[in-house]
């Protein structure tokens, strides 16, 4: 995957690497109330076959995360996570789109993610990208028993998809 630039802040993107894991995992703790293990992050990262693990950064700093998961022919977008500080600056958009360009470029057909269900900035956010609610899962997150919300694009696998995907941020190109 190629850096990007989002027209909305000067965000680029690379793939993770293993360097990467202790900031992702102090930026997780700072974001979610159960990060993952430093052990399992790693192991992420050594999938590059049914795994993407991008990060994003502005001037060198780490500012967010995303990774997504191919299971036949779907991607399940498993972690999104930007900066508190940073949020609302289209960190979160630019790195949801490069995983919807990286599921285009691997021939996938849907994309599924879940969400706490009082998050209501992200499911706004992956709204704007064609994501539709279809589900909850009751008690899914550990930490306190919160319900996520499943959504998913069932389109991505059409133009329509990409031509979205672009619109939801300001047209950035995604790779």
């Amino acid at each position: 995957m190629s850096a990007v630039s989002a027209t909305r802040s000067p965000v680029l993107l690379r793939p993770m690497v293993s360097d990467d894991v202790d900031a992702v995992l102090a930026l997780d703790a700072r974001v979610h109330p159960t990060p993952w293990s430093p052990e399992f992050m790693r192991s992420q990262l050594g999938l590059p076959g049914s795994r993407t693990n991008l990060v994003a950064e502005v001037h060198g700093v780490l500012v967010g995360h995303a990774a997504l998961l191919v299971v036949a022919d779907e991607g399940h977008v498993t972690s999104l996570a930007v900066e508190p500080d940073r949020r609302r600056r289209g960190i979160g958009g630019t790195l949801l789109a490069a995983l919807c360009h990286d599921a285009v470029g691997r021939g996938l057909v849907a994309m599924t993610l879940e969400v706490r269900v009082s998050n209501a900035a992200a499911i706004a956010m992956y709204r704007r990208f064609g994501f539709a609610p279809s589900g909850v899962r009751p008690n899914y997150y550990a930490d306190d028993g919160e319900d996520a919300l499943i959504m998913w694009a069932h389109d991505v696998d059409e133009p329509a998809f990409l031509t979205r995907v672009d619109a939801a941020t300001g047209g950035a190109n995604h790779g």
